[in-house]
C-alpha cells in the first residue's frame, strides 16, 4: 500500500469522525427540544458510513474475519458517509409535565429521544477514531520526510 493510499483512507476516516462527532453535538444540543419546525420532539441523529467508491477494502477486510489472507496490491478508497439518518427504534420519552405548553390532552410530553450516556459513549468513540487516524496522517508524513531524507544521501 502506498503512502498516498494510506493517507486517502485516513483522511477520509477523520472527515467522516468529525461529521460524526458534529451529529452527536446536536443531538446533545437538541436533547430538551420538544418542538421543531417539523413538528413533534427532535429525533436523535446517527451517521451511516460506507466503504468508499465500492473499494475492495471492505472486501479484504471480510476475508481476514473469515480468516483469509489479505491479499497484495494497493488498497484504494476508505471510508464515506452514506447518510444522516433519523433514530427510529429508540421510541420518545414520555414525562407528564401538564403545564406544558408542549403536553398533549392527557397532560403528557414527549421528549427526544436522546439518550445522554450513548451520546457520550459514541462522542468518546469517535474522538478515539480521528485520534488515531491523526497519528496515522502524522506518522505518514514523517515516513515521506524521513524517505525524502534518505533519497537525498
Amino acid at each position: 500500500m502506498s503512502i498516498g493510499s494510506s493517507l486517502r483512507i485516513s483522511t477520509s476516516a477523520l472527515n467522516a469522525e468529525r461529521l460524526r462527532m458534529d451529529v452527536v453535538a446536536n443531538n446533545v444540543a437538541n436533547a430538551r427540544s420538544t418542538h421543531t419546525p417539523e413538528g413533534g420532539p427532535f429525533r436523535r441523529e446517527e451517521v451511516v458510513f460506507a466503504a468508499a467508491d465500492g473499494s475492495p477494502f471492505g472486501a479484504i477486510l471480510s476475508r481476514l474475519a473469515r480468516g483469509g489472507a489479505g491479499g497484495g496490491g494497493a488498497i484504494e478508497g476508505g471510508v464515506t458517509v452514506a447518510g444522516i439518518v433519523d433514530d427510529t427504534s429508540t421510541p420518545f420519552r414520555r414525562v407528564h409535565e401538564p403545564g406544558n405548553p408542549d403536553a398533549d390532552a392527557n397532560g403528557d410530553v414527549l421528549y427526544p429521544n436522546v439518550d445522554m450516556v450513548r451520546e457520550m459513549t459514541d462522542m468518546v468513540s469517535a474522538v478515539r477514531s480521528y485520534d488515531a487516524n491523526a497519528t496515522v496522517v502524522q506518522n505518514l508524513k514523517s515516513m515521506a520526510q524521513r524517505a525524502l531524507e534518505i533519497g537525498n544521501r
